[in-house]
């Protein structure tokens, strides 16, 4: 039997966590688990105070001593509770639960779910403000299987008690929104700042599974955090999958490669292997703890109008993905931006690799004109850490002469500063590239197969052409130009 499930129609005002909770607790069809490790129970808080709980609360718990969470879930392979995995298991085990103490014939209506967090709140010295992982696992039909969405937090209040009361919020819109607005994604994805203000909290990581979010993206999700301010910097993996980046480059070493890919050519790949064996033979570079990233900006996926072109987007990442690359989104245009948000995570080595072009950019002092220290502050972010630039040279086409660091024009202000750093074996060129491809721009490569033009398959890596014909992507057609 579908029991159908319609949300709110939010014109100017958001449901109240109360009415949230209220309107989830007199739906008799709702019925659940919660339990929270790490944070008190201040999810299950809201429902018990909203009025109406006895329907929809199956059983609350906190197992908070650690040696009661192992009896209940297990030991974690890591030792650690704050964890993804732990989460899940929390989830299932809750739910298998639910299936073994209540006779679904006789409950032959009830939407089963389980909710459940194992959050770390701000530490005593508030030197370390603590993260989360947050989850629901969840029917929409009695004989349908179950969703999923699970989420990952950072908090950026101070103060325990407002961490928790934030946590308990947040919940309220997780349950609220995956009975309610499943059939809208993105508004769901929005409507977890509901009673919240972003500067309170963090959302870094998302996934969706299930039945009903069979055809959601991952990928595209992953995007609409940065996009709505959520967070500043996400990532997936080359299965789609959203990856949690604290979690990726925790004391890696990092090798990032910044490029619009559209689409991924022989030069991007190209530069990818160079700066890649460049890094792997640094002495301070454990190949087993290296992360290579390519990094899109937020700033490159918006079309001339302003807007995000999200088939556009999810090209980009299938390509990528098909290469089997990590790839990571930020809204950080400036580079300093990007190295700090890394630093956050590590402080081992660290590399970007880009083309001399753009490294024309970074000696420019109007790129920092909002900052109150302008170039040397950007600088001293820039390679404050362990730092190294690998640079990928330029073809001038009217002289045929290669743009490198040693013949690379800069501002006669900026010099020495430049000097400073190339003496000092933060700029290194990248040696042994393959001339034969610096002619190949994927703005060139992008025209040629919207204008159903010859010619742009070569340009390629291996297996890419195939790819986008396949997938008709970037407006690929199936016609060939004879």
């Amino acid at each position: 039997m579908a029991i159908t499930l319609k949300g709110d129609q939010k014109i100017n005002s958001v449901p109240t966590v109360k009415a949230k909770a209220l309107k989830i607790n007199l739906n008799q069809h709702i019925y659940g688990t919660f339990a929270e490790i790490g944070a008190g129970q201040e999810t299950v808080r809201n429902f018990f105070r909203a009025g109406g709980a006895s329907g929809t609360i199956a059983k609350a718990m906190s197992a908070y001593d650690k040696d009661f969470s192992d009896a209940i879930y297990g030991i974690e392979n890591d030792g650690r509770y704050v964890t993804e995995e732990r989460l899940k298991k929390m989830l299932k085990h809750e739910m298998i639960l639910i299936e073994d103490r209540l006779d679904r014939q006789k409950h032959p209506d009830k939407l089963f779910f389980s909710y459940a967090n194992t959050v770390a709140t701000i530490n005593f010295s508030k030197k370390f403000k603590g993260h989360g992982w947050v989850g629901i696992r969840f029917q929409l039909d009695p004989l349908e299987d179950y969703n999923e969405i699970i989420l990952h937090l950072r908090f950026k209040e101070t103060d325990a008690r407002l961490q928790q009361e934030t946590l308990g919020i947040l919940g309220v819109n997780l349950i609220y929104g995956a009975f309610y607005l499943n059939d809208n994604p993105k508004e769901l994805l929005k409507s977890f700042y509901d009673n919240i203000d972003k500067d309170r909290l963090e959302i870094d990581m998302i996934n969706f599974s299930g039945p009903r979010f069979m055809y959601v993206d991952n990928r595209l999700m992953s995007l609409q955090l940065v996009k709505n301010g959520m967070t500043n910097a996400v990532m997936f993996g080359p299965d789609g999958n959203n990856l949690l980046p604290a979690q990726v480059l925790y004391k890696r070493n990092i090798l990032a490669l910044r490029g619009s890919f559209r689409p991924v050519t022989k030069v991007n790949m190209d530069m990818f292997e160079k700066s890649k064996e460049l890094f792997l033979n640094e002495k301070k570079v454990d190949p087993e703890k290296t992360q290579i990233i390519f990094e899109i900006t937020l700033s490159n996926l918006k079309a001339e109008g302003g807007e995000i072109n999200e088939r556009d987007f999810l090209d980009r990442a299938e390509l990528l993905c098909s290469l089997g690359q990590n790839v990571m989104i930020t809204d950080y245009q400036e580079y300093f931006k990007l190295v700090e948000y890394f630093s956050e995570f590590t402080r081992e080595r660290m590399a970007l690799a880009i083309g001399v072009n753009n490294l024309i950019q970074i000696f420019d002092e109007k790129y920092y004109r909002g900052l109150s220290g302008g170039i040397l502050e950007a600088f001293g972010k820039l390679f404050y850490r362990d730092l190294k630039i690998y640079l990928y040279p330029y073809k001038v086409q009217d002289t045929g002469e290669y743009l490198t660091s040693e013949n690379l024009k800069v501002h006669p202000r900026i010099k020495e500063l430049y000097k400073f750093f190339k003496i000092n074996g933060r700029l290194v060129d990248l040696k042994n590239f393959d001339p034969e491809v610096l002619h190949i721009f994927s703005r060139t490569v992008l025209s040629k197969i919207q204008n159903n033009e010859e010619g742009w398959e070569e340009m390629l890596p291996e297996g890419v052409a195939e790819t986008i014909k396949e997938k008709r992507l970037f407006g690929c057609s199936k016609k060939r130009v004879r």
